[in-house]
């Protein structure tokens, strides 16, 4: 499995239109949407929850740490038919105003994650799942991470785990620096999978193309997130991801049709939530890095920052901008095959931390949750 990583003001319903396009059966995530946003926006769901049927799988991901809320925001979320609603206990932030803790903080109380996550889970009817650090300030040792782990997975119905294989620091570091200060610890990732072998993980850091998500698949990597590599290049990062992950032929989709789709949905929506809700620069928002490295791109660029100050629609948009890209561009349904590339996983089995190892009673309890019989 493929997904793309719910990253704030980036995935939202736009992007996730254009990735569609490109890839028909990449996992899709929203935006984290806090509890609180959800049950005070209640009788206006729509702007913060709906979505076209075309973009399943879609995953909602929740954010907040409030019980109760939570559990409101599931079952309100329930009406919408995601395919999965999922925790963030990987965000740096450490409070959010109004809001409170939330993100990697949590993972300091997988207890209270437990809670969460029954909480959630008892009002919907979808899969749940936790996006998480590989550990927290100086809580970030294997051992550490598998506690919380366990404590997850025995006390709630949560057998899914999207990791994020770096540790987050809380203090003296940025979100943008989380991301790529803290070094990756990939053989944590591939030690859960032997530690952990009924509960499912996606790995989650630091991928940034097709053959790194192949090359983590073949090591046994049960899913894999690519995050910013989606959108800051789209065409590149998933154009390959049916044939080469699910094993299903490549759209014939040029980008130039892709554009044409685009342009009838974001001309239904302008507007469609009151003046500038959305405006046209959050519906072309997505499409400025449709033509990554391509000829033409800066020129692209140039002509986009000009025409959005005059046009009030996709279709005059395109029509000011389009023909800075080579028709050889706009036209190629080609893109470079997939490689063999191995990366930074070729030698990870030397690498593992030593084996979990649970107490006789946590062992029971884990067998007992899983329905495992000795």
């Amino acid at each position: 499995m493929l997904s793309v990583a719910p990253m704030m003001d980036w995935t939202d319903n736009h992007y996730r239109t254009l990735a569609r396009l490109i890839s028909k059966h990449a996992w899709l995530y929203t935006e984290m949407v806090v509890a609180e946003t959800i049950v005070h926006q209640r009788n206006n769901l729509d702007r913060f929850l709906a979505f076209s049927p075309e973009q399943h799988p879609i995953v909602l991901q929740l954010g907040g740490s409030n019980l109760e809320n939570l559990a409101k925001a599931a079952e309100f979320a329930n009406a919408y038919s995601f395919d999965e609603l999922n925790l963030n206990c990987g965000c740096p932030s450490g409070k959010v105003a109004g809001h409170g803790c939330f993100g990697a903080r949590l993972m300091f109380d997988p207890k209270f994650v437990a809670d969460a996550m029954s909480a959630i889970a008892a009002n919907c009817s979808v899969p749940v799942s936790v996006k998480c650090r590989i550990g927290v300030d100086d809580h970030d040792s294997y051992n550490e991470l598998c506690d919380f782990v366990y404590a997850i997975v025995s006390n709630s119905p949560t057998r899914h785990f999207i990791v994020h294989a770096r540790k987050a620091l809380l203090s003296g570091l940025s979100p943008a620096e989380n991301r790529k200060v803290p070094p990756l610890k990939y053989e944590y990732y591939f030690a859960l999978l032997r530690d952990f072998p009924e509960v499912q993980f996606t790995i989650n850091g630091g991928i940034t193309g097709i053959d790194q998500v192949n090359a983590a698949r073949r090591q046994g990597a049960h899913g894999v997130m690519v995050g910013r590599a989606a959108y800051n290049n789209p065409w590149s990062t998933l154009r390959h991801v049916d044939s080469a992950v699910y094993g299903i032929p490549t759209s014939s989709l040029s980008r130039r049709q892709i554009l044409e789709k685009y342009r009838m949905y974001g001309d239904s929506v302008l507007g469609k939530y009151g003046p500038g809700k959305p405006s046209i620069r959050q519906l072309v928002k997505p499409l400025l890095n449709l033509f990554h490295s391509e000829p033409g791109n800066g020129l692209w660029k140039r002509k986009a920052d000009a025409a959005l100050r005059r046009c009030k629609t996709i279709e005059c948009f395109l029509e000011e901008t389009l023909d800075a890209i080579p028709d050889s561009v706009l036209d190629s349904t080609l893109h470079r095959s997939p490689s063999d590339w191995e990366g930074s996983f070729a030698d990870i089995d030397g690498m593992l931390p030593p084996p979990y190892k649970l107490s006789l009673q946590q062992s029971m309890s884990v067998s007992a949750c899983l329905g495992i019989s000795n």
